[in-house]
């Protein structure tokens, strides 16, 4: 799919894909400081059907999950503004996202699956987009 020849706000050609892909990376961005929250207060949420932990403990998970959505949602906004360093942060959060989400398949299989599948389109959009767009 090709990019638009439209020029944005900032000069660079617009891309609907960068602008899709940092509105996506934000509301991903807020499902992972939600479930870091939930990591932390509710201590039994990612237990597999076993009864076992999956890695490390419920308080490194929710550390990492708020740190990472913190994170997801500041270069959702940076890829929004143009920033192309962000495109590069964008895809190495959104991969290290998936291998977490892929580490959760056992004990919330939809949900999993669901990210999964948005953070694919994160990374899609933020590569497919010609050098130079922009997503404002």
């Amino acid at each position: 799919m090709a990019a638009s020849t439209a020029r944005s706000t900032t000069g660079g050609p617009y891309s609907g894909w960068l602008a899709y892909a940092g509105m996506l990376g934000i509301v991903v961005g807020i499902f992972n400081v939600i479930e870091g929250f939930v990591a932390l207060v509710k201590k039994d949420y990612f237990l597999t059907p076993g009864g076992e932990l999956l890695v490390f403990d419920y308080n490194t998970w929710g550390w990492f999950w708020l740190i990472a959505g913190l994170l997801q949602i500041g270069v959702g906004l940076a890829v929004l503004a143009g920033q192309t360093w962000a495109r590069v942060a964008g895809v190495v959060l959104a991969g290290l996202a998936l291998i977490g989400q892929f580490a959760f398949l056992d004990a919330h299989p939809v949900w999993a699956t669901i990210n999964i599948a948005m953070l694919v389109l994160v990374i899609y959009g933020l590569v497919a987009a010609p050098k130079g767009a922009v997503g404002d």
